[in-house]
């Protein structure tokens, strides 16, 4: 059972990152487009290949959502600034989390002037070369508007820029009107086009979600740490009910998904060292219509509900549908034991972590209250310890993988003296 297809996996991590940062997200967009237009008229990759590096070029600058929150929306000003830090994050974030690695080194050369890049051997350097002109031609055309004028980079042909690359540029501007669509908008039906040739297997595709995963935590860590938690109860809730594999599955994607419109969520409410007013608790509410905004029409549907449905009661006390237990399936009702236990035993802003006895008391308050499902509950009960242990492993594991990320990036950094 295919619960997401392989378009829609781009799809949806790159509406996540336009939830993070939409200009740094449309940027990309724009110098993907480029890029691809003048890759495809010199018909030297295959179209799935082609596919895989609009997905790398779309998200050129996925490293700046770590090293450049404070200046990534004033492209020009985060152009003109040294670019190698988010260079480097960016390369080290898709070699060591995306299926595609071998493509990782176009993110760590995208910025690199085009006369030192001729010195090195990648295969992709002439990608990294267009991405570097796309982005150049993007972020000035945007800032001077009627005033811009393609043709100003020509004084750095052969040395900044690479001088095959902006005539290829010239070329397809001249066929194909690209700065006229950027414009207006109308390249984006192109740019989906490409997509429908990505052709990823499920190791793949689970591998991009775990990748998801990590973004989560360019707005906030802990977001990254409650969805691996979530994401292990359930595993470990599913399994214990013998559930069959293709419902395990569709929990697995909904726990992992079901808080992505959290990102849309103001993060000074959310970290908020005290109890929510009426109107901010309304707002956090939000995130679930935002979720299923994000991911009706690429995720299946079943998956959906089940992701939508993670704060809904059996009492009919939950939101945003008010369901009562007739409504709400076992799959759900998984989620929810999940997404609250994950909430308990994870440390917050205003609270530490929540002890065992309590975490139990509560749960089984809950069975009584008739607000949770008996038998997930039950379960997750007789087997807390157990269940905990595992989770301590999933995180101890992410947690090494930032460890592995920040130190890599400490010394590619000291190698080139950021």
């Amino acid at each position: 059972m295919e619960y997401i297809k392989s378009k829609d996996i781009y799809l949806l991590m790159r509406d996540i990152l336009k939830l993070i940062n939409p200009t740094l997200m449309e940027h990309g967009s724009r110098v993907a487009y480029m890029v691809y237009k003048m890759l495809q008229e010199e018909n030297r990759y295959e179209e799935f290949e082609l596919a895989d590096i609009v997905m790398v070029a779309t998200m050129h600058d996925i490293g700046a959502y770590k090293t450049e929150k404070n200046r990534i929306n004033d492209m020009l000003q985060y152009e003109t600034r040294d670019s190698m830090a988010h260079s480097i994050y960016g390369y080290l974030f898709f070699k060591y989390l995306s299926p595609v690695p071998d493509l990782s080194r176009v993110l760590m050369y995208h910025c690199r002037d085009y006369e030192k890049l001729q010195t090195v051997d990648y295969a992709y350097k002439d990608v990294a070369a267009y991405i570097n002109i796309a982005e150049k031609i993007d972020i000035y055309s945007n800032t001077m508007g009627a005033q811009f004028d393609p043709r100003m980079f020509q004084k750095q042909a052969g040395t900044k820029l690479s001088a095959a690359g902006l005539e290829r540029f010239y070329q397809c501007d001249a066929k194909y009107g690209m700065l006229e669509k950027l414009k207006d908008g109308s390249y984006k039906e192109e740019l989906d086009e490409i997509a429908e040739y990505m052709i990823f297997s499920n190791e793949d595709k689970k591998t991009f979600m775990d990748m998801l995963i990590y973004c989560m935590g360019f707005v906030r860590e802990s977001m990254v740490l409650d969805t691996v938690t979530t994401i292990c109860i359930c595993r470990e809730i599913s399994a214990r009910l013998f559930l069959p594999d293709q419902e395990r599955e569709m929990i697995y994607y909904a726990a992992l998904l079901h808080d992505l419109g959290m990102i849309g969520i103001s993060q000074d409410v959310l970290q908020a060292p005290r109890k929510l007013k009426p109107e901010e608790v309304k707002h956090v509410r939000t995130h679930v219509s935002i979720t299923q905004e994000k991911l009706e029409h690429k995720v299946d549907a079943e998956v959906v509900n089940i992701a939508l449905a993670h704060h809904e009661r059996g009492d009919a006390n939950g939101y945003p549908k008010r369901l009562n237990d007739h409504h709400i399936s076992l799959q759900q009702s998984i989620l929810q034991v999940g997404d609250v236990v994950s909430a308990l035993v994870n440390k917050r802003s205003y609270r530490d972590a929540v002890p065992k006895q309590q975490v139990l008391r509560f749960l089984n308050d809950e069975v009584a209250k008739k607000r949770f499902k008996k038998q997930p509950v039950m379960v997750l009960v007789e087997s807390y310890d157990e269940v905990m242990t595992h989770v301590k492993k999933e995180t101890a594991r992410i947690l090494k993988m930032y460890q592995t990320l920040n130190m890599q990036y400490q010394q590619v950094s000291t190698k080139y003296k950021i």
